[in-house]
């Protein structure tokens, strides 16, 4: 591991390539923050895979491509005179200090959970009108569910265990099986909803994060799907061809490798 000394030397060294590109790249010149955020996002999905598949290397490289970009959106805030990399890095030490008080000040907590409770109450003191402004709009709707919840839950707004949040899980289905027998599509939809948003409140109380484990899922399916499909490849069968016992065949298979 390298030391604080070189850890900077290696910073700088990004700056001055950063310079560099925005001086001389025509690609890099022609950027503007607009353009890089969907790219941003991008990669950001990409560090995420590369943590579910637990692939330290591709870690690296992943944290590599959004540190660049945090250096990038920097450069072009110093253009304007807006901000710098410096002032990106200042404002972010300031919050930190001032929203854990019980590291720089005196405020006493004995877990982790008051810690977030304290974060919550120190964002409201800072003039936010409510708990859920720092929940970005364009989340998507899971993560956002999560999010919610665990906003809420910060100022106390919960349940007290674990088995009220299964009741309600459980009363979320019964509704949403009434509005099925009753073919109302909308009414489905809305109770669908609930369903998956208290489960989502029941995985929170679990200590399962809800998008990982369905990407989790995801990757199993693609993984044992493409199995299946290189079975009948090597079978030269298709789907179409064949009865759901025989691809319920090939699906355990697929599930014991």
């Amino acid at each position: 591991m390298t030391n604080r000394k070189e850890q900077l030397k290696a910073f700088d060294r990004l700056l001055t390539i950063m310079d560099e590109l925005r001086a001389q790249c025509p690609w890099d010149k022609k950027q503007t923050m607009e353009t890089l955020r969907p790219l941003t996002i991008e990669e950001t999905y990409e560090l995420t895979d590369a943590i579910l598949d637990q692939n330290l290397e591709d870690i690296k490289g992943e944290l590599g491509d959004l540190l660049l970009h945090i250096v990038f959106y920097a450069k072009i805030g110093s253009e304007s005179r807006a901000f710098d990399i410096s002032d990106v890095l200042n404002t972010i030490c300031e919050k930190l200090i001032k929203r854990h008080p019980h590291i720089y000040g005196n405020v006493q907590v004995n877990n982790a959970e008051d810690v977030k409770q304290n974060w919550e109450k120190i964002k409201l003191d800072e003039g936010k009108k409510s708990v859920l402004e720092g929940v970005p709009k364009a989340l998507p709707a899971l993560v956002k569910a999560s999010r919610i919840q665990e906003k809420v839950s910060g100022v106390g707004f919960d349940w007290d265990s674990p088995e009220q949040v299964f009741e309600k899980v459980e009363e979320e289905l019964q509704e949403f099986k009434t509005e099925v027998e009753q073919k109302n599509q909308m009414a489905m939809e809305a109770e669908f909803g609930d369903v998956l948003f208290s489960l989502i409140n029941y995985a929170r109380f679990l200590k399962i994060n809800p998008e990982n484990a369905l990407e989790r899922t995801n990757k199993k399916f693609i993984k044992r799907f493409k199995h299946l499909e290189q079975q009948l490849q090597n079978s030269k069968k298709t789907l179409s061809n064949m009865t759901l016992e025989e691809m319920n065949v090939l699906w355990e298979e697929a599930k014991n490798q």
